[in-house]
């Protein structure tokens, strides 16, 4: 009789893996730490912005970025670009969904956060052909701040919110804006973060001096420029008032409650005129009214009187409808005895809000467009004359842009002031960020800065960007204080966009030079193939 087989020698036994396949098991997990890693670095770059004071956080986001990018090429660098740009601007730019989430849901919040993380992307592919470049940390931090240069204007007017130096609103890089403004203290913070990665992942035998060289000289230059930032006053000083009179908490619903707006900031006016004439408070030189107070077409008796009763020059921020012209977003000099007088209009409108573009195609996503009108911008510089003085005054969202407050410095603005509504979006960070940007706008262009908010955070700024008063949100209120008026010039204004634009020719040419072993590298291997095929 036969024997059975005992299992062991009836199963067959398993094959060995071959090493091709532990190859391709093993393949995904680099890409899977470096995505992690870029991800990870993006969320920490968005965490050295306001309200946070973690400035020093925002190198060692792009320290964590370049280590990522090491050895990648061309598709690779744009995918973990556009990573890191998306785990940046994604929790960002959350206020949008306060302001236009319900009209539009999240479509611009996600459009307009891909979009600026597709710069990033783009300058992450270009970092890999500079990457082997004599003195690389240089060059990748060229290639990935030139990227804010076009997206400031383009697409659909451009965005310049989140840019690097924003987020320096205090610390080491900060007194950098008065030489080079933005783009230089962007620059900084990304050569000091590159450099960094480049110490991390040296190769045995490479020198680390040029590497540990980027990571001290900018963060030493700095600090050493603090004690030329001037806070004095060189031309007089004023005494500054501003009317924060609340706003329903509302979002997009703010577009049907301007009465509302318009009385609070009556009632606060009216407030102020008592403290003042009580001596509760010093009589000011200057009241500020935030942007869009109020809605405005022909003679306003009641404001007439508001300003009466304040006895002092007032800007009054506004939605002018000019005699049978479309509205402009205006800020009016408005005097105590003759009323309203001098007017500057918004020349940087907010896409979405101020005006729709694309608006054919944004129909096919929002049946709401027919409510929403297009406001014209203004050509005039951001300057108005009052209380004996000339006065910087971006509107809101003007102040991400480097030329409005620029232009008007250079045309002999002594005091920055910043009327502002940010009821749109809500108790979010977007009001923090604003006030950081305008505490970088004072250190750039050595101005004290007044911000006036319909509901919050209006604050005054000293010179050297320090908060010396605040108020809280969606609170009515008033600040009184004294602001320096100061005619320095800086070399930032003096040398205007001429840094940028030396910063983007030196990248072009950074470029330039990587396509040049890119491109014998790629011709080699073609060569290789043809020969090979050939045998």
């Amino acid at each position: 009789m036969a024997v059975p087989a005992s299992a062991s020698e009836t199963e067959t036994p398993e094959p060995e893996p071959s090493a091709s396949g532990i190859r391709k098991r093993r393949r995904w997990r680099p890409w899977l730490l470096r995505l992690v890693l870029t991800a990870a670095s993006g969320f920490v770059f968005y965490l050295s912005f306001a309200p946070r004071p973690l400035w020093w956080l925002a190198p060692l986001a792009f320290a964590g970025f370049g280590i990522a990018l090491r050895g990648r090429r061309f598709w690779g660098g744009l995918g973990y670009g556009f990573a890191f740009g998306m785990a940046a601007y994604l929790p960002m730019l959350t206020w949008l969904e306060d302001f236009l989430g319900v009209q539009f849901g999240p479509w611009p919040w996600l459009a307009l956060s891909a979009a600026l993380a597709a710069y990033l992307g783009l300058g992450g592919a270009l970092c890999t052909l500079v990457a082997r470049l004599p003195g690389a940390p240089v060059w990748l931090a060229l290639v990935i701040i030139v990227t804010e240069t076009p997206r400031t204007w383009w697409p659909l007017g451009g965005f310049p919110w989140g840019r690097v130096a924003f987020s320096q609103a205090e610390g080491a890089y900060l007194p950098l804006a008065s030489i080079g403004g933005a783009p230089l203290v962007g620059f900084a913070v990304v050569l000091t973060g590159f450099a960094l990665a480049a110490l991390v992942v040296r190769r045995p035998g490479r020198t680390f001096v040029v590497p540990a060289a980027a990571v001290v000289v900018p963060v030493v230059t700095g600090l050493a420029l603090w004690p030329t930032i001037g806070t004095g006053a060189q031309a007089g000083s004023l005494t500054v008032a501003t009317v924060q009179g609340n706003a329903p908490n509302v979002g997009l619903g703010l577009m049907s409650e301007t009465p509302t707006l318009r009385a609070n900031h009556l009632i606060q006016s009216e407030r102020l005129a008592t403290e003042i004439q009580s001596g509760a408070v010093p009589r000011p030189d200057l009241v500020v009214w935030p942007e869009t107070a109020t809605d405005l077409s022909g003679t306003d008796p009641a404001l007439d009187q508001a300003v009466a009763d304040l006895g002092v020059p007032t800007l009054v921020g506004a939605r002018y409808w000019p005699r049978g012209g479309r509205p402009q977003n205006s800020e009016f000099v408005w005097d105590p005895h003759t009323g309203r007088g001098q007017r500057y209009a918004k020349q940087q409108l907010v896409p979405f809000a101020e005006f729709v573009p694309a608006r054919t195609i944004a129909e096919w996503v929002t049946p709401f467009l027919d409510d929403t009108g297009d406001m014209v911008p203004g050509t005039a510089p951001a300057v108005l004359d009052a209380a004996g003085t000339r006065l910087a005054t971006p509107i809101c969202y003007e102040i991400a842009y480097d030329y409005v407050t620029r232009d008007a410095v250079n045309d002999g603005a002594r005091l920055i002031v910043l009327p502002t509504n940010n009821a749109w979006f809500g108790e979010s960070e977007m009001t923090f960020q604003q006030l950081a940007i305008a505490r970088f706008r004072a250190v750039e262009h050595s101005r004290a800065v007044v911000v006036s908010s319909t509901s919050g955070v209006s604050a005054l700024v000293e010179p050297d960007g320090t908060v010396t008063r605040s108020t809280s949100q969606f609170t009515a209120s008033s600040l009184v204080g004294r602001v320096p008026l100061r005619d320095t010039t800086t070399l930032s204004d003096q040398l205007g966009a001429w840094t940028e634009y030396g910063l983007v020719s030196l990248a072009l040419l950074g470029v330039l030079a990587g396509l040049v072993p890119a491109w014998r590298t790629r011709r080699a291997g073609a060569s290789d193939r043809r020969a090979t095929v050939a045998e």
